[in-house]
């Protein structure tokens, strides 16, 4: 999965970005208090199991 569909899909769910720590972003959703950190990798895609298991996290919350 691209970085930036992955982005998409925090955005849809309420996810603002929180701050950009060195390799990974933290976002955050005012409204639930859930917070994720998502890697930095420049061009290369995010692993799919990586991306599923923050989708995940999300949903559990």
């Amino acid at each position: 999965m691209k970085h930036s569909e992955l982005i998409r899909v925090l955005k849809k769910a309420g996810f603002l970005l929180k701050r950009h720590g060195a390799s990974h972003n933290i976002w955050i959703n005012p409204k639930t208090g859930a917070r994720t950190s998502v890697p930095r990798h420049g061009s290369k895609e995010i692993k799919e199991m990586t991306a599923k298991s923050i989708i995940e996290d999300l949903l559990n919350e």
